[in-house]
């Protein structure tokens, strides 16, 4: 009886084990003939710590806040480093410069673009973005304005960039209500614009305009309003040409501008300069629009209701507004380049784009498609005045024609706007006339390139 009983149990058993191994085997194939394991593609970067660098912008201080939906959608843990931006200029092209690998993902600062990418610094995105198992069609790489790209493109067109921040240059004017009072018109023309600051400077303590202390950002949309610029023909030839009769007229007609600011203007922060414009204080303002557009936007500002934002004047010869961008890129030598275009996929997203817009008015994104939006324009337009297609107007013209801004975007434009600015100092204080100045720095800017081994 007991070898009956030991032989059905060991039946039993055996039965138990082959149906187990059955049921194993059955669910193998099931997951080799669905290969998509719900889990692993949850959570495709598990352990991965992306780490990144830019400066310190509101653009980044908002995107934190989202930033751990996107860590717990992918896994990774993302560690985005911020300093002040001639920190994150220094450290980051010493660290791009050298073949470093500490960065995954890094802010592509308008004014290096070319210079890194001429020097091979960083990652070709057209690889990710021409891959349908890495980018979906819906990313749609082509929605980014086209003249915020340019300068994260190389010669052959291949990207190196997307942009996440756009300036366009735009005029703010505070005081309609004075303007109105003395028969003035929003002035479209360079000698316009000389008129108006001269008679508004003055009237009831207000000045006729303000500006900040980056004279090689503010000089040279009225050195190539008079049909000058920085360089002979960039990129292709970088020989200065800052004492051009052109050049020279741009500064002097700057400097005679600014004879109509505020004590002190030439030391102006940014922000010294937006206040003045959000108090009242000063009349006109022509900075890139995020700087501009407060005057109607801010709940700080005190002259809503008078204050009007429009294109900048334009020159005698050429109307060239500057603009510029700032882009998103991934190290050459970076170690989890598909992580870190994971995380640049999702930052610039519509998704979040979109978010960032409804959420905190963040105005300064770079797709056509979010600019042009309902929920854009609706809170982009004030007064009756579309922001919105004001920037866009700007924001793509070195995309169209001649690249204008091409002498900002070539790599020897570091050293001669350190040169521009103290010249134009020297002109504005009175130090020298605007000829002698400008017959200085151009030798000035030809030594200081030749020292650093650019072939002239």
């Amino acid at each position: 009886m007991k070898n009956q009983a030991d032989k059905s149990a060991h039946t039993i058993r055996t039965s138990i084990t082959r149906r187990r191994l059955l049921e194993a085997t059955a669910a193998t194939a099931a997951l080799t003939a669905f290969p998509a394991p719900l889990i692993a593609q949850t959570k495709p970067f598990a352990g991965v710590t992306l780490h990144g660098a830019s400066f310190q912008h509101r653009f980044f201080t908002l995107l934190q806040k989202y930033i751990p939906e996107f860590e717990d959608k992918t896994g990774m843990k993302v560690d985005l480093q911020l300093s002040a931006l001639p920190v994150y200029n220094q450290q980051a092209n010493l660290e791009l410069s050298s073949g470093g690998s500490a960065y995954d993902f890094v802010n592509v600062t308008f004014t290096l673009a070319t210079r890194w990418i001429a020097a091979g610094l960083l990652a070709n995105l057209d690889e990710f973005t021409a891959d349908p198992n890495l980018t979906p069609t819906e990313w749609n790489p082509k929605d980014f304005v086209d003249g915020a790209q340019v300068p994260y493109r190389d010669a052959k067109g291949a990207t190196y960039g997307f942009a996440w921040e756009g300036g366009a240059m735009l005029m703010g004017l505070s005081r309609m209500d004075l303007m109105e009072k003395k028969g003035l018109k929003i002035p479209k023309t360079f000698a316009e614009l000389q008129q108006v600051c001269a008679e508004i400077n003055g009237t009831d303590g207000v000045n006729g305009i303000v500006s900040w202390f980056l004279h090689n950002w503010n000089l040279p949309p009225y050195i190539q309003g008079f049909g000058g610029n920085i360089f002979k023909n960039p990129p292709g030839d970088v020989m200065p040409a800052l004492n051009t009769p052109e050049a020279i007229q741009g500064v002097e007609f700057y400097a005679n501008l600014l004879k109509s600011a505020p004590k002190g203007v030439l030391t102006y922060t940014e922000d010294q300069a937006r206040q003045s414009m959000l108090n009242g204080r000063s009349n006109i303002f022509i900075h890139s629009s995020a700087w501009v557009t407060p005057i109607l936007l801010s709940d700080e500002s005190k002259v809503k209701d008078t204050s009007r934002v429009v294109r900048s004047p334009a020159g005698p010869v050429h109307d060239y507004p500057a603009s510029n961008s700032q882009g998103l890129g991934i190290p050459k030598n970076a170690k989890n380049r598909k992580a870190a275009w994971e995380f640049i996929k999702w930052a610039l997203s519509p998704e979040i784009s979109v978010r960032l817009v409804r959420e905190h008015g963040h105005s300064s994104v770079c797709r056509r498609s979010i600019i042009t939006s309902d929920d854009y324009r609706k809170l982009n337009t004030v007064n009756g005045q579309d922001l919105g297609a004001l920037y866009l107007e700007v924001l793509e013209l070195p995309g169209k024609g001649e690249n204008y801004m091409a002498y900002r975007t070539s790599k020897e434009f570091p050293i001669v706007g350190d040169v521009l600015n103290k010249a134009f100092e020297q002109v504005a204080t009175g130090q020298l006339p605007a000829k002698d100045a400008m017959n200085a720095a151009q030798d000035q800017a030809i030594a200081a390139l030749r020292r650093a081994g650019t072939q002239l």
